[in-house]
């Protein structure tokens, strides 16, 4: 069982994505839509992707006449059209000024010419507004970063109404994941970062996880994991391996307590979600947060299925499928190697008291 994405045309002409799985435990009336341009669209879709209450990122086309346009027609700059990101988000999580501001900290809004080394009016920046409290929001945030004197020159991303938006080919969406090294030496190189280094340093938009700071949730350098990590951890994190079943750590691990990111050390699943699957992996009815995983379409093994990622440490940890108990219909499947577990009663001396809050707060929900 495969992620399952539906695209259609709704009464705006606004493509609209959505994955089933996640619609069976979050509430669709929370899932909003956000529509930026900031050059390449790698790199914006990868900077968007981790902020909290963010449920996903596709990259895209728009802004111009030409219908279903392809990448090398865009490329050309002869279509009018932009490479974009679309971002499905929780505004309960994170308001839609929010994501302006972070866009603000992660573009060069005075450049008329493009974005950092990508040159042409298809990298253009722009944010496409969805409707007219959008475009309220966004000319307000532009106008203030315009007077801020942040910048010594205009401001010149323009804010402008979404027409229609193109998906674009499937091996642009999660490029970073997919092609790890071509997108690092492309990003380190295409000069994004130091730009955003030398204008915001401390100041840039961190990207907070809900209960804790990410900074404490880093990714190490792989030459750090792999002298870290076994090399079972290393091979399933980083390459998407599998363990074998009834032959791993947590199968049939029943004490109560947290499992984290084997990476990152991020919070990610509780045993109060843990179940016997009768699958030989550790199986869970749902993340800890809806925010805590990332999901994305998995096509190895010649059929479709939706793989789960850690948010920070982007750590690979298994799939999840829709034959799960009735509270949610979900079953993750997670590799025993992906997880370390932390018995509650070390929560707060590794630094997870903020876990003893949530967990309270769910007991107080189901009372």
């Amino acid at each position: 069982m495969g992620i399952a994405v539906t695209t259609f045309l709704n009464n705006k002409d606004h493509f609209v994505i959505f994955n089933s799985h996640r619609n069976t435990k979050m509430n669709t009336e929370k899932r909003e839509i956000a529509t930026f341009a900031g050059g390449c669209f790698w790199c914006v879709e990868a900077d968007f992707e981790k902020r909290p209450g963010v449920f996903e990122v596709v990259s895209g086309y728009t802004g111009g006449p030409l219908k279903n346009p392809t990448y090398q027609q865009v490329a050309s700059g002869e279509t009018g059209h932009l490479e974009a990101i679309q971002v499905y988000y929780d505004p309960a999580v994170i308001s839609y000024k929010a994501l302006v501001e972070f866009f603000w900290q992660h573009i060069n809004p005075t450049d008329e010419g493009g974005q950092f080394a990508d040159r042409g009016e298809q990298y253009r920046s722009a944010i496409f507004y969805h409707d007219e409290s959008q475009k309220s929001i966004a000319e307000a945030s532009r106008a203030a970063l315009a007077a801020s004197g942040r910048f010594q020159k205009p401001i010149v991303t323009q804010i402008l109404p979404l027409d229609t938006f193109y998906l674009a080919e499937g091996y642009h969406q999660n490029f970073c994941r997919k092609e790890p090294s071509r997108y690092q030496n492309y990003r380190s190189h295409s000069g994004r970062d130091q730009f955003l280094e030398q204008v915001w340093g401390n100041e840039q938009v961190a990207d907070a996880n809900p209960a804790k700071q990410m900074s404490a949730y880093q990714k190490p350098a792989d030459e750090v994991l792999r002298s870290q990590l076994t090399p079972l951890q290393y091979k399933v994190t980083q390459k998407q391996g599998t363990e074998k079943p009834f032959q791993n750590e947590y199968w049939e691990q029943k004490q109560e307590g947290l499992y984290v990111d084997v990476v990152s050390g991020e919070p990610l699943f509780l045993s109060s979600d843990k179940f016997d699957s009768g699958t030989g992996w550790p199986s869970f009815t749902r993340p800890i947060r809806d925010d805590a995983i990332v999901e994305h379409q998995d096509f190895k093994l010649f059929m479709s299925r939706t793989e789960v990622r850690s948010r920070l440490g982007d750590s690979h940890l298994g799939h999840v499928f829709s034959d799960g108990p009735k509270s949610t219909g979900l079953r993750y499947c997670i590799n025993s190697a992906a997880l370390r577990f932390i018995p509650k009663d070390k929560w707060v001396e590794e630094g997870y008291e903020e876990i003893l809050e949530l967990e309270r707060q769910r007991l107080d929900m189901k009372d």
